[in-house]
């Protein structure tokens, strides 16, 4: 996780085609090395699907809108960096929590 300016950049690890969207867990070797947050949702990697999908899980997990989360990274990867703006102030108890299993 990275922060500069109201803004945190957060890696994830996406599973498309799951049997239901969850949030929560690390995935070791994330993008540079660290652990990125897991995300597995229903939809397919087809079309950008499962990445619209993503966004909207890790919205809902973090507890901010939908808007606030953008793709900065691996639009088309597993692994992906996303960047929430506005980031709320407890933003990283609510991503430790989640990377210790949600």
């Amino acid at each position: 996780m990275s922060s500069a300016g109201g803004r945190v950049r957060v890696p994830i690890r996406v599973r498309p085609g799951a049997s239901r969207t969850a949030v929560g867990g690390a995935y070791p070797g994330g993008t540079r090395g660290g652990r990125a947050l897991m995300v597995a949702v229903t939809a397919r990697a087809v079309d950008g699907a499962a990445t619209a999908a993503a966004v909207r899980a890790v919205a809902a997990a973090l507890g901010v809108r939908p808007g606030a989360v953008t793709v900065v990274s691996g639009a088309t990867s597993r692994d992906k960096v996303v960047q929430i703006d506005p980031a709320p102030a407890d933003l990283p108890a609510r991503l430790a929590a989640l990377l210790d299993g949600g």
